[in-house]
């Protein structure tokens, strides 16, 4: 069995997996990956598109639902014998039911979060109270800076998750976070984004701060309703 050494090219940072997968699609379709051929080892991969694994993880998984690739015990990812039905499969496909599968986490959020929010605002401490001012601190650092502040965009919602008091809920809530990880990059990108991210975060911190369960919750779901109209439209 032989190991591909096609020519990839290296892909820009707008919707990274999206655009690995098209390449190494175009170069199963074309023949110049056949079947039975042994696709590089990960890190090799992510080097050569210069992305993340993570983002190189995302475009395998999609080549395997398509059913163009399969992991192979002490092989790797090797190219599958396709059916001209799956040569010809468009990427569309895949892309319309992430669409409907983001769409349905974000309606998880919104059943999930204005709850959550209420329910800091009645029991959360002090000592959460500036644990989220902290956060919010660090996040406007970084919005000054114009940077994404993803890992501080979790901690706030993470944060409030553990002042309503729930631990079922916050392990729900690493599994919810990691699959919105991707969306959420994508929706702080936007134009403006940034900005909305932080003054949502603060309307809801000062609502929690003054105990007010329903301010809070009407604040997060509003915040929530400005994430889903970006995203949904972006894919």
């Amino acid at each position: 069995m032989t190991t591909a050494r096609a020519e990839f090219e290296a892909v820009k940072k707008t919707k990274v997996y999206e655009k690995v997968a098209q390449q190494i699609h175009g170069l199963i379709r074309d023949g110049l990956l056949k079947p039975g051929d042994r696709l590089p080892p990960e890190r090799e991969l992510a080097e050569t598109f210069q992305v993340s694994r993570s983002s190189l993880r995302d475009a395998i998984r999609v080549l395997e639902v398509m059913g163009l690739v399969a992991p192979r015990q002490g092989e790797g990812t090797v190219v599958k014998d396709l059916s001209a039905e799956s040569l010809v499969q468009p990427l569309a496909s895949i892309l319309a039911h992430r669409r409907e599968l983001l769409g349905e986490l974000l309606d998880l959020r919104k059943i999930l979060e204005p709850p959550l929010a209420a329910r800091a605002a009645e029991r959360a401490t002090e000592d959460e109270h500036e644990a989220l001012e902290a956060i919010l601190k660090r996040q406007k650092e970084k919005v000054d800076r114009g940077e994404l502040a993803v890992e501080e965009d979790s901690e706030f919602h993470y944060g409030i998750a553990r002042a309503a008091r729930n631990s079922i809920i916050l392990k729900v809530l690493d599994v919810f976070m990691d699959l919105m990880k991707e969306s959420r990059e994508r929706s702080l990108q936007v134009e403006g984004r940034l900005q909305k991210s932080f003054a949502g975060h603060r309307r809801i911190l000062n609502a929690i701060k003054r105990g007010d369960a329903h301010a809070a919750e009407i604040a997060m779901r509003r915040h929530i309703e400005e994430i889903e109209g970006i995203v949904l439209t972006k894919i």
